[in-house]
């Protein structure tokens, strides 16, 4: 039988009123949100207050973000929770990050929301870690089975390998894991411009669909300007390997895709747009990042 995934509203009251069974739930400024076990739910970052406003009536007091962006530490303060940064990559959960957010699980008070950027990679990879460590029952089937419901994609290797090669701690060596969990942690100036790379991105999605226009419902977004940012941010993102070890090759995507987004932004800022081109142009872009990814984001590298 044909397993359906639930898209439900959360009701808004008490967190007591939440199912304590797995479901993909859709909520006010929330997104992609999992419940993994009667303590944590992974999802999407809040959005705004609304965001906040509907952890609280989840009954959350501690979020953690696995995402790389700097976490809105001063929002979670005002709505009485404590943001907890302890951020991950696509190719998978380092074991001693691991072993930290799962002790924050543990330990930190109330309900737990973990969350990468959109809630369907990283964050449930990290919670499904967490439901290895803390529970003994929990086997490495049921946590590829919630990686599945939750919509992580299969070409992520390094996350959907991170249940598979995870061994479960003893609680002593939980116990001794530092305390000192930090509301954001720092980045590296590649890291940094990968997530702002991310951001242009989704911007640019949403401007695509709109037919290269600025969406109605984001009047903000100039679709050049938004190219220009994306090509920006992938220049920067070169100048930041020079403190990286990388490949020649991995320079070369780079430098391609930077080249692309050019391309990109140029026919956005020229007369007549021709929508057929525009998506020509953003598939090239698209396609050197897909590229990129496959080989030097999504699957363990060695070390």
């Amino acid at each position: 039988m044909q397993v359906l995934i639930l898209f439900i509203l959360v009701p808004l009251c008490l967190a007591s009123q939440v199912q304590s069974d797995a479901r993909v739930l859709d909520t006010p400024g929330l997104h992609n949100v999992l419940r993994i076990s009667d303590k944590l739910l992974s999802g999407s970052v809040p959005q705004g207050d609304l965001g906040f406003q509907t952890l609280l009536k989840l009954g959350v007091k501690t979020i953690i973000s696995v995402d790389g962006a700097k976490p809105d530490v001063e929002r979670a303060r005002k709505h009485g929770m404590r943001y907890v940064h302890l951020p991950i990559g696509y190719d998978g959960v380092p074991a001693e990050q691991g072993l930290r957010i799962a002790k924050a699980v543990r330990d930190l008070p109330g309900q737990v929301y973990l969350h990468c950027h959109h809630g369907k990679h990283r964050g449930p990879t990290a919670a499904v870690v967490v439901k290895l460590c803390l529970e003994e029952k929990c086997t490495v089937a049921t946590a590829i089975g919630l990686l599945k419901q939750a919509g992580t994609d299969p070409k992520y290797l390094g996350l959907y390998g991170a249940p598979q090669a995870w061994v479960r701690p003893q609680t002593a060596t939980l116990d001794q894991v530092k305390s000192d969990f930090p509301e954001t942690a720092p980045v590296t100036g590649l890291m940094q411009s990968m997530v702002e790379i991310d951001r242009r991105w989704d911007h640019l999605k949403l401007i695509k669909a709109a037919g290269w226009i600025a969406p109605k419902d984001h009047p903000d977004l100039d679709p050049p300007h938004e190219a220009l940012l994306l090509t920006e941010h992938y220049a920067e993102a070169g100048r930041a390997l020079v403190a990286h070890k990388t490949t020649t090759e991995f320079r070369s995507m780079l430098q391609h895709a930077e080249a692309q987004s050019r391309q990109l932004h140029t026919k956005l800022q020229a007369s007549g747009r021709q929508t057929s081109e525009l998506d020509q142009v953003y598939r090239r872009v698209e396609s050197s990042c897909l590229q990129c990814h496959a080989k030097y984001r999504d699957v363990p590298q060695k070390k």
